[in-house]
């Protein structure tokens, strides 16, 4: 995962007025789990990441870095080509 996940969530946490401690509640974590996720020392499960994009009201896909905030899509990798012989 990116570094983009741990600033967003710390910066859309905020935004929503919610604190470390109302987060670590919803999931039954403790607030060290959460500063852990904000600082990308650890990555929380699939549907983990699910349940903070409906909280913080944005997609998956923006929370991981893959989308920007009008939805236009990030790309971070091309697929190679192969020449036909």
């Amino acid at each position: 995962m990116s570094k983009i996940f741990g600033d967003r969530l710390k910066e859309l946490r905020k935004e929503k007025g919610y604190s470390q401690n109302d987060i670590a509640n919803y999931f039954n974590v403790s607030k060290m789990t959460i500063s852990s996720w904000e600082l990308d020392k650890q990555e929380p499960c699939i549907e983990d990441i699910k349940k903070l994009a409906a909280i913080l009201e944005v997609s998956t896909d923006y929370l991981l870095g893959y989308e920007s905030i009008d939805g236009t899509k990030q790309v971070f990798f091309t697929t190679a080509q192969t020449k036909k012989k």
